[in-house]
């Protein structure tokens, strides 16, 4: 905000906010939903059947497409010796979007790579989060949980 301090102090506030608002949803607001999210999944005993080991965000090279996917939620289970690495749940946040099926889509391709990898995604759940809502195609996809911010703060 230090280059608009004029503004705001010349009282044009309005406009000022008119102008950084989509920064400030990308640069501030999203990454900090992106946060809750990968707490609520630690905290929340009944999302898996098993305690979470590791939780964070990455990213997913696809070799093919020649793109990077980005996972917002990557949840992992502890490691079991002589076993494949186990992706309990791959998870894409949007905040001010409304989820449509082109990100479970990419979510479904982070896991098939994955796969390809050696990770044990047999079981793993798509999960998309939002607090703009989904789109109703996405009532259909069984094998994706949808966490709404009525989820997220009850």
């Amino acid at each position: 905000m230090r280059p608009r301090w004029g503004l705001l102090e010349s009282g044009r506030a309005a406009n000022v906010w008119k102008g950084s608002r989509a920064r400030f949803l990308d640069q501030v607001l999203g990454p900090h939903f992106e946060e809750m999210c990968r707490q609520f999944v630690l905290l929340y005993d009944d999302f898996f059947e098993e305690l979470p080991c590791e939780i964070g965000a990455g990213v997913v090279v696809d070799p093919v497409r020649h793109e990077q996917i980005q996972i917002d939620v990557a949840v992992f289970a502890p490691a079991m010796p002589g076993e494949r690495k186990r992706v309990l749940s791959l998870g894409e946040v949007k905040w001010g979007k409304t989820m449509r099926p082109g990100h479970v889509a990419r979510l479904r391709r982070a896991r098939d790579l994955l796969d390809a990898k050696g990770y044990d995604v047999r079981d793993t759940v798509l999960a998309c989060y939002s607090g703009a809502g989904f789109d109703g195609a996405l009532a259909g996809e069984s094998d994706v949980r949808r966490v709404g911010v009525d989820e997220l703060y009850g």
